[in-house]
C-alpha cells in the first residue's frame, strides 16, 4: 500500500500549508518530532545512527522546517544527533525544544522544575544544539494521565527572564490546563501549545479551539496514538478509499481539522517519513470526515 501511496500523493511537507509559529517565523504545519531518533523507552542511542542522521536530512529535503526535540531524550542523544545532522542549521528551520523535566537511570521522568534546574536545561538544550538562541522553548508541567492543576508562575517566570536576555525567541507550554495557558499568558506571551490530542483522543477540543482564536499554535503530541499507534476499523475504511494508511489517514484529519494544527510525528524509518510526510498531500471529503469526527 505505501508504494501505492508514493505514486498518488506529491511527497511534501508544504502541502499542508503554513503557520506563522509566534507571528513571524513561517512552518510547514507537518513538522516532525525527534522522540523516536533514541533507543527502547526514550533512553540511550539508537540502535543505527546513521539512519536516523539520514531521516533529519530528508525530513528538511522534503520541506519539513518545524523539528520539535528536548534534552531529556536520551538524555542529550536527539539534540546531538540533531546537531550532527543539520548544523548549521537552515535560516527558516524552527527548533523547538522542551524543559521541565529529568531523566533518571532507570528511565523515569521526573519535574525538574527548580529555577537552577531549568536554567541549566535551557543552556544545556543551547549548547547541545549549538545555537545561541532557542526558537522556541515549552514548559512541560507534570502530569502522567494528563495535565495537573497547579501553579506554573514560578517556572515559566524563570523562562521568562531567559527570553528576556535573548536566549529564548518565543514561549509554549506543554501538558496543561486551559487555567494554566491563561496563567502563563499573564506572565509572558504563549505562541504554543503542546498536549496530548490525536482523532480519538479529543479531551482538549474546547482548548484547540481557544488557541485558534487566540492565534497560538497548538502541537498535538502522540498525534498518531503514543507508542502504540492509532488501530481502528473505520479509520481503515476511510484510509482504504483513499489507497492510503490509517496513520496517514491520522494525520490527514489533524491537519484539517484546524488551521492552527501543526503535527509532529515521529519516526526512525525513511519509509514511515515519506508517508507521514505524503499525508500532508491528502484531502479527506466531508464524508471523511464526518465519520472521523463520528470516532471522537
Amino acid at each position: 500500500m505505501r508504494q501505492a501511496v508514493a505514486m498518488t500523493m506529491q511527497i511534501t511537507a508544504a502541502k499542508a500549508g503554513h503557520w506563522e509559529f509566534g507571528g513571524d517565523r513561517p512552518v510547514a504545519r507537518l513538522g516532525y518530532g525527534t522522540m523516536q531518533l533514541t533507543g527502547p523507552g526514550v533512553m540511550g542511542p539508537p540502535a543505527d545512527r546513521e539512519q536516523a542522521v539520514q531521516v533529519l536530512r530528508r525530513a528538511v529535503e522534503l520541506g519539513v522546517n518545524h523539528i520539535d526535540t528536548s534534552d531529556f531524550y536520551g538524555p542529550h542523544v536527539a539534540n546531538e544527533i540533531l546537531r550532527e545532522a543539520l548544523h548549521p542549521y537552515g535560516e527558516d528551520l524552527v527548533l523547538v525544544t522542551k524543559v521541565g523535566a529529568r531523566r533518571t537511570p532507570e528511565g523515569g521522568w521526573p519535574e525538574a522544575l527548580g529555577t537552577e534546574e531549568l536554567r541549566e536545561a535551557v543552556h544545556d538544550n543551547l549548547r547541545r544544539l549549538g545555537v545561541d538562541q532557542i526558537d522556541a522553548v515549552n514548559l512541560r508541567m507534570p502530569g502522567v494521565h494528563g495535565p495537573e492543576e497547579r501553579s506554573l508562575e514560578e517556572p515559566f517566570t524563570v523562562l521568562a527572564q531567559l527570553r528576556e536576555q535573548g536566549l529564548i525567541r518565543h514561549l509554549g507550554v506543554s501538558n496543561v490546563t486551559p487555567a494554566q495557558v491563561a496563567q502563563a499568558q499573564t506572565i509572558a506571551p504563549v505562541v504554543c501549545v503542546q498536549n496530548y490530542y490525536n482523532i480519538v483522543q479529543r479531551s482538549d477540543e474546547q482548548l484547540v479551539r481557544q488557541c485558534a482564536e487566540q492565534g497560538i499554535a497548538y502541537v498535538p503530541f502522540f498525534p498518531l496514538g503514543g507508542f502504540q499507534l492509532i488501530t481502528d476499523e473505520r479509520i481503515g475504511a476511510v484510509a482504504e478509499r483513499h489507497g492510503a494508511t490509517v496513520p496517514q489517514i491520522a494525520l490527514a484529519w489533524l491537519l484539517q481539522r484546524s488551521p492552527n494544527l501543526l503535527a509532529i510525528p515521529g519516526t526512525s524509518s525513511l519509509t514511515h517519513l515519506s508517508d507521514n510526510v505524503a499525508a500532508a498531500s491528502l484531502r479527506l471529503s466531508e464524508q471523511d470526515v464526518a465519520e472521523l469526527d463520528a470516532l471522537g
